[in-house]
């Protein structure tokens, strides 16, 4: 894990040093999700972000033998606008 000291300008724009972009992925720049967790800002790559928040709603809804959740709600609202 890269470790850097970063500074702050007055504007509040933070340059990430090559050596932390590469170990993202992100050599020519790229997206990030910045939240605060106790106090530590933390930035997280639009990728990464997507997939945790992927892995956490899967936990709740898995999908059965390959069968999308999207693909079973849709198919619950066909049927049930065949009953009315």
């Amino acid at each position: 894990m890269e470790k850097s000291y970063v500074r702050m300008a007055d504007n509040g724009r933070l340059v990430l040093p090559a050596a932390l972009r590469a170990e993202v992925g992100f050599s020519d720049g790229g997206d990030f999700l910045a939240r605060v967790e106790n106090g530590v800002i933390i930035l997280e790559p639009h990728e990464k972000a997507l997939e945790r928040i992927r892995n956490l709603v899967r936990q709740y809804a898995p999908a059965a033998d390959g069968i999308s959740v999207a693909d079973e709600l849709i198919a619950e609202r066909h049927a049930e606008a065949g009953h009315e």
